[in-house]
C-alpha cells in the first residue's frame, strides 16, 4: 500500500457493544410495566418563530402574491380603456381569494415570518369586514406573543389601524352578509373580538408598556377603543417610531387594490364607536393606575419606549374626566399638583426637580406637552406661576423647552398673556437670532383667540425686528421671511427667491441660507394676518409696497407664497385687500404662471376674482397666448381661462363665468381650497361633454367648443359613448335644449320611430 494511503493509528475491531441499542439508565421506570413509556420532551419553539417556520414553498408563493399586489397599489385608477364589460375588480378580487385560502391555518407562522409579514399588512388593507373577522378570530388566544413579536406585532397594528371603519359600521348595525357553510359555531364581531383581546391583554398590560415591539400595538389598541385622541396630530406621530416609519416607506404605497380603496393614513375621530370600547380603554388606565406606584410611573415619562404610550393614557384619562380628581396617573407625573390644588389652593407651590428635568429632556417634554395641554385649569394656573412664571427669558431661548411653553400659551388667558409679553419684550431679539420662533408665534395666535393685547403682539413684532418707524414697515414682508432685522437685512441685500433659482442652488450645493425664505418667518407672517383688520393690515400694506417684480418672486417662492394663500383665507383680511392684490397683478399674469409655484398662486387668483375681474385678467393675456402654450405650467392656467372661447364667443364666456361662480360660492367664501379652480377646467370645451375616439376625431374638432344644434340633437338622441365614460353636459346645452319649442320635439320624435337601415349597420360590424 503507499504511503499517502495509510493512516495513523490502530485497527480496531467492532465488537458488540457497539451494536446494541442503548439501555434506559434511569432506574425510576425499572419496576414499572413495559407498556409504560416514558414521555418524549418537547422541543422548546424559537423565540423567532415561536408558533414554526413556513414552508419553502408557501414563502415562495407568497413572494409572488406581494409582487402582484404591490404593482396594483402603485398602478393608476381605472381607465376608461379597459372592457366596459369586465368588472376591474374581479380578478383581484379572485386572486385575493385564492391567497386567503392559501393562508388559511397558516395565519400565525406567516405572520411571524420577516417576509410573509408584509404580505399580510398588505392584503389586509384589502379585506373585507367578513375576511377582518376571520383572520382576528384565527388569531386569538395568542396575542400576547403575536404583539411582543418582532414582525407580528406589525401585522396587528395594522389589523387594529383598518379595524376602525369596520368596527364604525358595525356600531351602525351594518353587518356583511354570511354564506351558509358547513362548519359548525358562530363567528364574533369585529366589536367583540376586539373586546376580547383588550381582557385578554388586561393582566399583562403593565409588562407590555415597556415592551419595545409590543408599546407600539398599544398604542393603536387605544386609538381604536378612545378615537378622540386621533384628533391630535401628535397622537398619529406616535404611532411608529421614525426608524419604523423609514421602513415603512421602502415598503411602497399600502392601500386598498380595488377601485373604490380608501386611504387609512388618518383615523377619523368622528366616528361611532360602542360604549364597551370606551370601559375598556378606562380599564387600561384603572389597571396601569392600580399595578404602579408613583415613582413607577413617572419613570416610564424618561423611557424612549413607553414615553409616547404614557401620553395617549393620560389623553384617555382626560376624555373620560379622571384626570381632574386626586390620585390620578395625571397626578401622580405632575407630583400631587392636582391634589394640592384641591387640598390647599392658595397655598404656594415648591418647584419639583422633576418636572424641571421634563422642560429640558428630548424625550420627556412631549409628555410634558400633553400634560400642560389637558390639565385642569386650577392645575394649569399653579404649574404656569410656579415652573414659568419668571423664567421665560431661558426658556423660550432652550432648544427643547420653548415647545413646552409654546404649548402653554395656548392656554394663557388675558391677563397671563399680558405679564408674559412684558417678560420677554427684552428677549425677542435672542428668540429670533436662535430661530426659535414658536413662542412668538403661539403668542401671536393666542391673540387671535383672546382677541386681546393684538395691539402690543404687532409692537412686539416690530421691536423684534428694528421696524420702530411707521415707513419702516413696509419692509416688514421682507425682513420676517428671512427672519433679520432691518440693518441686518439692508446689509445682505435684496435677493431672488424663485422655486427655480433654489432648485437650481440646491443641486450646486451653494445655498445662502441666510437670504433664502425661512419656514419660521412664513408661519409668523401668516398668524398676523389672522389678526382683527386694523392690525393685519401691518402685513397686507407691507405685501402691497413691495414691487411687482419682488411680489412675483415672493409668489414663486414654495416656503413665501403660503403667505398670499393665507391673505386669501383670512376672514379678517378687507374684501378690497384681496382684490388690490389680484389687480396689481394684471399685465403680469404670464410670468407669474411661468413657474410650478407660481402658477397654483395664479389659479387662486383667477378663483378669488368676480366675472369682471376675470374679463380684465383674461384680456391681458390675450397677447401672450402663445407664450402660455408653449409655457409648461403656463398652458394649465390657459386651459382654465380658455381664451378661445373669450376672443370668438365673449357673451357665452361670460355666462359660464357667471355660472361658474356662482356655484362654486368663492365670492361668499373666500378661503375656499386651492383645489376649487380645477372645479371650473375646461368646462367649455366638448372634449369634456361628448367623449369621443381620437383615431377618427381630429384634435382641431375636438378643442372646439360644441356648436347649438349639436347640443340639442345629443341631449335629445343621445351621445354614443361607453358604459363607463362620464358625460358631462354643459349649462349652455342644457339652456338651449330647455328653449327648444314643441314642433323640434315633435320632429325629433319621427326620426326616433323612424326604421334603421340595418344593411349598412350590419357592414360596419362585419369590418369592426
Amino acid at each position: 500500500m503507499p504511503n499517502e494511503n495509510r493512516k495513523r493509528g490502530k485497527k480496531h475491531k467492532k465488537t458488540q457493544e457497539h451494536c446494541e441499542p442503548p439501555r434506559d439508565t434511569n432506574p425510576e421506570y425499572h419496576n414499572r410495566p413495559s407498556w409504560i413509556v416514558p414521555a418524549q420532551e418537547l422541543e422548546e419553539p424559537h423565540p423567532e418563530a415561536p408558533f414554526g417556520y413556513v414552508d419553502p414553498d408557501i414563502k415562495a408563493y407568497f413572494r409572488t402574491v406581494d409582487d402582484q399586489i404591490r404593482t396594483w397599489q402603485q398602478e393608476r385608477p381605472y381607465e376608461e380603456n379597459q372592457d366596459a364589460d369586465l368588472d376591474p375588480n374581479e380578478a383581484k378580487r379572485i386572486f385575493l381569494v385564492a391567497a386567503l385560502s392559501e393562508m388559511s391555518e397558516k395565519e400565525k407562522q406567516l405572520a411571524t415570518d420577516p417576509d410573509c409579514s408584509v404580505v399580510l399588512e398588505r392584503m389586509a388593507y384589502s379585506m373585507d369586514d367578513f375576511v377582518r373577522r376571520v383572520f382576528l378570530d384565527s388569531l386569538s388566544g395568542s396575542y400576547e406573543a403575536l404583539i411582543k413579536h418582532r414582525f407580528a406585532s406589525h401585522v396587528c397594528q395594522t389589523l387594529f389601524t383598518v379595524a376602525a371603519d369596520t368596527v364604525s359600521r358595525e356600531t351602525k348595525g351594518i353587518y356583511p352578509s354570511v354564506a351558509d357553510s358547513k362548519d359548525k359555531g358562530e363567528l364574533r364581531t369585529l366589536t367583540r373580538l376586539i373586546l376580547d383581546i383588550c381582557e385578554e391583554l388586561t393582566p399583562v398590560f403593565t409588562s407590555l408598556v415597556m415592551d419595545p415591539f409590543a408599546s407600539h400595538v398599544l398604542r393603536a389598541l387605544l386609538l381604536l377603543l378612545s378615537p378622540t385622541n386621533s384628533a391630535s396630530h401628535k397622537a398619529q406621530s406616535n404611532m411608529r417610531s421614525k426608524k419604523s416609519s423609514a421602513w415603512k416607506a421602502r415598503q411602497g404605497t399600502m392601500k386598498s387594490v380595488f377601485a373604490d380603496n380608501k386611504s387609512y393614513d388618518h383615523v377619523d375621530s368622528s366616528r361611532s364607536v360602542p360604549n364597551e370600547f370606551h370601559e375598556a380603554a378606562t380599564r387600561f388606565v384603572r389597571v396601569l393606575k392600580s399595578e404602579l406606584s408613583d415613582n413607577e410611573v413617572r419613570a416610564l415619562a424618561a423611557n424612549k419606549v413607553a414615553s409616547p404610550l404614557l401620553q395617549l393614557i393620560l389623553e384617555v384619562e382626560a376624555d373620560h374626566g379622571e384626570s381632574s380628581l386626586p390620585d390620578s396617573l395625571m397626578d401622580h407625573v405632575l407630583v400631587g399638583i392636582i391634589t394640592h390644588c384641591h387640598r390647599n389652593p392658595d397655598e404656594q407651590l415648591e418647584a419639583s426637580d422633576y418636572l424641571v428635568t421634563l422642560l429640558r429632556d428630548p424625550t420627556s417634554s412631549h409628555l410634558l406637552e400633553t400634560m400642560v395641554s389637558r390639565c385642569p385649569d386650577p392645575a394649569f394656573t399653579m404649574l404656569w406661576a410656579t415652573y414659568f412664571r419668571g423664567k421665560l427669558a431661558r426658556l423660550a431661548t432652550h432648544p427643547v423647552a420653548n415647545f413646552v411653553v409654546a404649548k402653554a400659551a395656548e392656554r394663557l388667558n388675558p391677563t397671563q398673556l399680558k405679564g408674559a409679553l412684558e417678560e420677554l419684550e427684552s428677549s425677542w431679539n435672542k428668540v429670533i437670532g436662535s430661530a426659535r420662533t414658536g413662542v412668538l408665534r403661539a403668542m401671536i395666535d393666542r391673540a387671535c383667540t383672546l382677541r386681546a393685547h393684538e395691539e402690543d403682539i404687532c409692537q412686539a413684532v416690530c421691536n423684534t425686528f428694528e421696524l420702530f418707524q411707521p415707513k419702516d414697515r413696509s419692509h416688514l414682508v421682507s425682513c420676517v421671511l428671512v427672519l433679520k432685522p432691518l440693518r441686518e437685512y439692508m446689509a445682505t441685500g435684496r435677493t431672488k427667491h424663485s422655486s427655480e433659482d433654489a432648485q437650481q442652488s440646491s443641486n450646486k450645493g451653494n445655498v445662502d441660507d441666510s437670504k433664502e425664505p425661512k419656514v419660521q418667518g412664513a408661519l409668523i407672517l401668516q398668524s398676523l394676518l389672522r389678526l382683527n383688520e386694523p392690525h393685519c393690515m401691518m402685513v397686507t400694506e407691507s405685501i402691497k409696497s413691495l414691487p411687482t417684480e419682488d411680489l412675483i418672486i415672493l409668489s414663486q417662492n414654495p416656503i413665501s407664497s403660503r403667505v398670499i394663500d393665507v391673505l386669501f383665507e383670512s376672514e379678517t383680511v378687507p374684501f378690497k385687500v384681496k382684490r388690490t392684490l389680484v389687480m396689481s397683478l394684471i399685465g403680469h399674469y404670464h410670468t407669474l404662471v411661468d413657474d410650478r409655484i407660481g402658477s397654483r398662486v395664479g389659479d387662486r387668483c383667477w378663483a378669488f376674482a368676480d366675472p369682471y375681474l376675470r374679463e380684465k385678467i383674461a384680456r391681458s393675456l390675450v397677447a401672450h397666448e402663445q407664450f402660455l402654450a408653449a409655457s409648461y405650467f403656463g398652458k394649465f392656467f390657459a386651459r382654465n381661462i380658455n381664451l378661445y372661447l373669450l376672443q370668438r364667443r365673449p357673451d357665452e364666456w361670460r355666462e359660464l363665468q357667471s355660472q361658474s361662480k356662482s356655484s362654486s360660492g368663492l365670492t361668499t367664501s373666500p378661503s375656499a381650497p386651492p383645489s376649487a379652480p380645477s372645479a371650473i377646467v375646461q368646462r367649455p370645451d366638448s372634449g369634456d361633454a361628448e367623449v369621443s375616439r381620437p383615431s377618427e376625431t381630429s384634435k382641431k374638432r375636438q378643442s372646439r367648443p360644441e356648436d347649438e344644434i349639436d347640443a340639442v340633437f345629443n341631449a335629445s338622441l343621445g351621445a354614443k359613448v361607453k358604459r363607463t365614460a362620464v358625460s358631462a353636459t354643459s349649462s349652455s346645452d342644457k339652456l338651449v335644449v330647455q328653449k327648444s319649442d314643441q314642433g323640434l320635439q315633435d320632429i325629433l320624435g319621427a326620426i326616433r320611430a323612424a326604421p334603421s337601415d340595418d344593411g349598412g349597420r350590419g357592414k360596419r360590424q362585419r369590418k369592426s
